[in-house]
């Protein structure tokens, strides 16, 4: 599957896509990255003076990179089949904030992925390479009953 294929089947659209360009997958992890626009609507109030990425924007990319895009990489073919995507879990540290016009890489380790759940341990860098914010994301990817 190629990495163009994988984003066209995100169940997203602008301005809520938030993969701009996969740059490694397998069957252990992905890489991929986004750069922030500044005139995303949010940033308009978040805050006034000095907009900032608010943080479950940013657990949002590392969700759409970190786990989505992985788990219909590892489903492959079966991802037609599927009906649904949800977020079980989510533990993230921040550490340094995301201004508007940056672009980061996030980086996703498969922990495992068994019975629809795929548990991952992602972390977002900035360009300079710093990590902006770390932590595990789960969810399930399967069929309605």
């Amino acid at each position: 599957m190629e990495n163009t294929d994988i984003i066209s089947k995100l169940p997203y659209s602008k301005p809520f896509l938030f993969v701009d360009k996969i740059i490694r997958i397998d069957e252990d992890g992905v890489e991929g990255e986004f750069t922030f626009d500044e005139n995303l609507d949010f940033y308009k109030g978040h805050f006034r003076e000095n907009p900032v990425t608010p943080g479950v924007i940013l657990t949002e990319v590392m969700a759409q990179i970190g786990v989505v895009c992985l788990g219909i990489f590892l489903l492959n073919e079966e991802f037609s089949k599927i009906s649904v995507i949800a977020l079980t879990s989510v533990g993230i540290d921040f550490l340094k904030p995301v201004y508007p016009n940056e672009k980061v890489i996030v980086v996703s380790e498969k922990i495992y992925f068994r019975f629809g759940k795929l548990k991952c341990k992602v972390s977002m860098q900035n360009e300079k390479g710093d990590v902006v914010c770390s932590g595990i994301i789960a969810g399930m990817i399967g069929q309605e009953n």
